[in-house]
Parts: structure tokens; C-alpha cells; sequence
């Protein structure tokens, strides 16, 4: 069956107008111009097909804390929140937090999602991630920042997620949380344990906040009193100096296959590593307004030529999990970046990041057919500038019915 819109935006070329993605079983077959009496075909009259968007980072356990935590100015303050508004609800398999999980994925779906990195400390989001519409990545975050035993707490997570067993749909992998809340043998444990097994990314929220680099750097600010607070700090740890970038890359746990989160606090010289090692950077430009972590540079992300990926973090900090609005933020922050390029990262870029780009992020031949349809107003011309200038879930439709199609 074709398909035909008044745009076809493959993002493996540029958009065509009055073109049309032929499907079959399933997969997409070939995206054309011409017209064929004698194939059938269904138009979908004034919308933009192209591919389902990739949300490479985001919490959907923490998803029942929507409008729970408060905005803040600095970044430990909103992670105190965060934490203050878990302890209200201890078991992290209660139906009320399963329930806002579910509701999460039907939100992203919604917003024309069909891949996710989620990042989760309890594991709870594997099965209604199994059981819904999504494919992606499950990130087993550890958070240990003093332990006598580095190697065990690393063994012990794999453990974990080999009794889960395998999934295609859904793969498992391990996350490091932030080099102020992981200690140095634990990157190490994790780097090694993702490196022994067929590829699978491996995640990390890095340079963040003025307060990680400050800590990186000399050891004391907001994070050493946080660590000192809540029982967790090492009076063996060294500040390393330099960048959290710069500490990550000299152990070694940087590289192909690795996912920088935000990057905020990123320097010309970090990004320039980042490229070097084949890191996927993945931006959240939304949540970090929200969260007191600043302004993420998104002209320097593109300038610098690491690969970038897009994400929405939790509905913590953010107001809801549709990634086209963080192309519209992307957009106001880095008004010169091509529309094509900022479509790409939340799409081709978050799909090879996750390493499902076999499958998803381009309208090609061969690919799963996770076709979504925008609806587009008839006087548009540049249809990629519209793309990114903010869109609603009104606007969205999967054209085979589901991002797994």
C-alpha cells in the first residue's frame, strides 16, 4: 500500500512534496514521487510523513511525580526535591507509580514517540515497556558513590537484569548515574561489563550542572555537602581536576556506544573529546530550565559535530514527554541551525544512539514502518521549519496505527 502526502520528510534526503512511502508486512518497500494507476494507494491529503521520533533520555518511573517537584534555580535543590517526594512513596512497585508508568508510554506514543532510552533504579518500567507499542533501550542506572565492594555492586546488576532474560524489543543495558554520585571503580566495573557483551549502549548524565564541574574540580561545593548529608561521601575519593568530561574520558568510560546526557556545562574543548570517542551527546534542553542546570549551548552541540540525540527527562522537570516541543526549544535556543539538522537528532540520531538505526530514524527501504503523519497547514512551504517550531498531539497520527509496526 502507498501511502501519499502533501510532504514526505525521509530525513535520509531532502522532504518531497506530493510524495508517498509504499508499505508492506510491515516494513517500508520505497518513497516516491510518481505516479502508478495500478498500485493502490490511500492519500492522506495536507500532512508530513516521517519517521517515528526517538526520545534517547528520559525517567518513566519517576512519571508519577508530575507537578510534584517545584522548578528550581539550583540543581541540588531539585534533586533534594525529587528525593523528599520519592520517600513519600517508598515501594517502587505500587499500582499508583505503575499506573503514571503506563500512562507515560501512552503519552509518548502520542506525541509521536517509537523509541526510548529510559533510564530506571528499580527495573519497574521493563514490562509496560514490553507491554506497550515502544521498542528501546532499558538502563539499569547505579548510584554508589562509597563502596568498599565496586566489582560486586556492578556483578550483582548484571545478575539482575540476566534473570529479566532477553528481549529484542526491549534491550537491557547499565547506566552510570553522574560522576558526583558513582565512584571511580564502579565507571570502571560498569565500562567493562557493557564492553563484554554484544553492543549495547551504556548512559551517563554528564556535566550537568556548574556544581558537578566545581566538585570535579576541587572536591568541595554543593555536592561534597550533599554526599557528607546523606552518608554517602568517601574521604578516600581525590578531585581529579579538570572537566567531569575530562574525568570520564582518562578512566576510560568513555566511547562508541556511550550516551552523554545534557552536557550543559560543556566546554569547546569537552565536545571536541566527545567526537573523538564517538559519544552520542543527548540534549534535554527543557528540563534543564526547569531543574536549575542551565542553558544547554545547542549551536556549540551542532558547531562542535558530536553526534546529538534528543531528549525529554521525566515528567519531574518537564511539563510532558513530547519531544517535538524540545525541537521548538532547540529552535529558539540555536535559531541558526538548520531545521534538517535539529529533525535529525531527535530521530536518525537518538535511533543510532540506542542502536536500532537498522530499523527506525529515516523513511528507507527496508526500515519498520513507523510511519507518523503530521498534519500540516496547506500555506507551508518549508515544511522542516514547521516541523520544529512546535507540535501538538492533535496534530499526530501513526499511519499503520503503532510506532512497532
Amino acid at each position: 500500500m502507498r501511502y501519499r502526502a502533501a510532504w514526505v520528510v525521509s530525513v535520509a534526503a531532502p522532504p518531497l512534496r506530493d510524495a508517498w512511502v509504499a508499505v508492506e508486512d510491515g516494513r517500508i518497500v520505497a518513497v516516491g514521487r510518481d505516479a502508478d494507476p495500478d498500485t493502490p494507494e490511500i492519500d492522506l491529503g495536507q500532512v508530513a510523513l516521517m519517521p517515528g521520533l526517538v526520545n534517547a533520555h528520559t525517567h518513566l518511573e519517576l512519571s508519577y511525580l508530575r507537578d510534584q517537584v517545584p522548578p528550581a534555580t539550583a540543581f541540588v535543590s531539585w534533586i533534594r526535591g525529587v528525593m523528599a517526594a520519592r520517600r513519600q512513596r517508598p515501594d517502587p512497585g505500587a499500582e499508583e507509580i505503575l499506573d503514571a508508568v503506563r500512562l507515560g508510554i501512552d503519552e509518548a506514543v502520542r506525541c509521536g514517540t517509537a523509541l526510548v532510552g529510559d533510564i530506571s533504579n528499580t527495573l519497574v518500567t521493563r514490562q509496560p515497556l514490553l507491554d506497550s507499542p515502544l521498542l528501546g533501550v532499558l538502563f539499569y542506572e547505579l548510584i554508589r558513590f562509597n563502596t568498599s565492594d565496586p566489582a560486586g555492586v556492578v556483578a550483582q546488576a548484571c545478575r539482575e537484569l540476566d534473570a529479566l532474560g532477553s528481549s529484542d524489543k526491549i534491550r537491557a543495558s547499565l547506566a552510570a548515574h553522574a560522576p558526583y554520585s558513582v565512584a571511580p571503580l564502579v565507571f570502571r566495573a560498569i565500562r567493562d561489563a557493557v564492553d563484554s557483551r554484544p553492543f549495547l549502549p551504556c548512559s551517563v548524565h554528564l556535566a550537568e550542572s556548574a556544581d558537578e564541574s566545581t566538585f570535579i574540580r576541587t572536591g568541595e561545593g554543593e555536592w561534597r555537602a550533599f554526599l557528607e548529608q546523606v552518608g554517602s561521601w568517601d574521604p578516600q575519593w581525590v578531585p581529579p581536576g579538570g572537566t567531569p568530561v575530562e574525568y570520564l574520558d582518562d578512566a576510560g568510560f568513555l566511547g562508541g556506544g556511550t550516551l552523554a546526557v545534557h552536557g550543559v556545562q560543556m566546554t569547546v574543548d569537552d565536545l571536541a573529546r566527545l567526537k573523538r570517542r564517538g559519544v552520542t551527546l543527548v540534549t534535554c534542553p527543557r528540563s534543564n530550565r526547569y531543574t536549575g542546570a542551565g542553558t544547554p549551548p545547542i549551536a556549540a552541540f551542532f558547531d562542535a559535530g558530536v553526534p546529538l540525540a534528543v531528549g525529554t527527562d521525566s515528567l519531574a522537570s518537564t511539563p510532558d514527554l513530547n519531544i517535538f516541543s524540545e525541537l521548538a526549544e532547540m529552535r529558539r535556543l540555536a535559531p541558526g541551525v538548520p531545521p534538517s539538522r535539529l529533525i535529525e537528532s531527535a530521530t536518525l540520531g537518538g535511533a543510532r544512539a540506542l542502536g536500532f538505526d537498522a530499523e527506525f530514524g529515516t523513511l528507507e527501504a527496508g526500515k519498520r514502518a513507523a510511519v507518523l503523519a503530521v498534519t500540516v497547514p496547506a500555506g507551508v512551504t518549508d515544511v522542516e521549519q514547521y516541523l520544529v517550531s512546535g507540535i501538538a498531539p492533535a496534530q499526530l497520527a501513526w499511519v499503520a496505527g503503532s510506532p512497532a509496526a
